[in-house]
């Protein structure tokens, strides 16, 4: 039987401009393309999960507008569990404007819209959520005041907590110890630790930061520099497999899904990074965030051919 993963996050209509160069402030630039794709940090991370093969439940909130129905339809084609994808009467569907680049690097303006409304009412009284759970997966596009609820439910529920800390945006010191593994990129890790992170090493210092605050693990990812996994006895670098990116987009949440499937299907950290890796790499060689989430037979066959990497 497949493992269980329980994602909390937003869920977005991504709008994305292809453009030669990303547009300075001021600046018109003329795009070369224009696709309109699902996304959002959450709904990323949820149908990254169950491609890759877990039973994913998604706690999002979604508008009662034409973006909303399409966002919902698709999960369930996805086989995702909706039955915590709830659709706000007041607020629209979240909106992602997106412009990314000849190199597919982006830049990314967030609308949340229904994504914040999601509370703890709303999924406080479904005890179900948890049975037979193993990971909980969540990021900071939806209330802090969700985030600090679920992960306390899902470490009291005995999960791994794994939290995506993007965008990143102050939390309660005390939250810190109710998460297993933290998973910033480099910009994220120096937001919380003031460390500049420009190579494995001032990763591993930034790393270190999330421990003393009470994190587990910390796996702080740097797209072409590869990660850098931060445990109590030390660090190691996974260097980046290398792949002609076009869009880099979902990138970080393919990692997210990949590590999260991993560690709920038993495996050691660095395996479930390296797998992780392989998860991002492979998201960047197609454009659109949800579009470009690969599946389990593709990174296992990546894998398989990147062996020595």
């Amino acid at each position: 039987m497949p493992v269980k993963v329980v994602v909390f996050g937003s869920a977005n209509m991504d709008l994305v401009a292809f453009c030669p160069h990303l547009p300075a402030p001021g600046e018109t630039v003329l795009g070369t393309g224009f696709q309109m794709a699902n996304g959002g940090k959450g709904a990323n991370q949820a149908v990254g999960c169950v491609r890759l093969g877990a039973e994913t439940w998604f706690v999002a909130r979604l508008g009662q507008d034409s973006f909303g129905h399409q966002l919902y339809e698709s999960f369930k084609r996805e086989g995702i569990v909706t039955d915590l994808v709830l659709r706000d009467p007041d607020f629209p569907s979240g909106v992602a404007l997106i412009f990314v680049d000849s190199k597919g690097q982006n830049q990314i303006v967030v609308a949340p819209g229904a994504n914040g409304r999601l509370s703890p009412h709303d999924w406080q009284d479904r005890d179900d959520l948890w049975d037979a759970a193993k990971v909980l997966l969540i990021q900071l596009e939806i209330p802090i005041e969700t985030v600090v609820a679920a992960l306390t439910a899902g470490s009291e529920a005995g999960l791994v907590t794994i939290l995506n800390p993007a965008p990143a945006r102050p939390l309660p010191e005390d939250v810190w110890n109710r998460v297993a593994v933290c998973v910033p990129n480099e910009r994220e890790a120096e937001a919380f630790s003031g460390v500049t992170v420009t190579d494995p090493e001032t990763a591993a210092t930034a790393g270190r930061w999330f421990l003393e605050k009470g994190v587990g693990s910390v796996v702080v990812t740097m797209g072409e520099k590869g990660s850098v996994l931060v445990t109590p006895t030390g660090w190691v670098a996974f260097p980046a497999f290398p792949v002609s990116a076009v869009d880099a987009t979902a990138a970080g949440d393919a990692f997210c899904a990949g590590l999260a499937v991993r560690l709920a299907e038993g495996a050691p950290i660095s395996d479930a990074t390296r797998f992780a890796n392989a998860a991002g790499a492979l998201s960047c060689i197609r454009t659109g965030a949800q579009p470009s989430l690969p599946r389990r037979n593709e990174v296992e066959a990546f894998l398989q051919s990147h062996q020595k990497v």
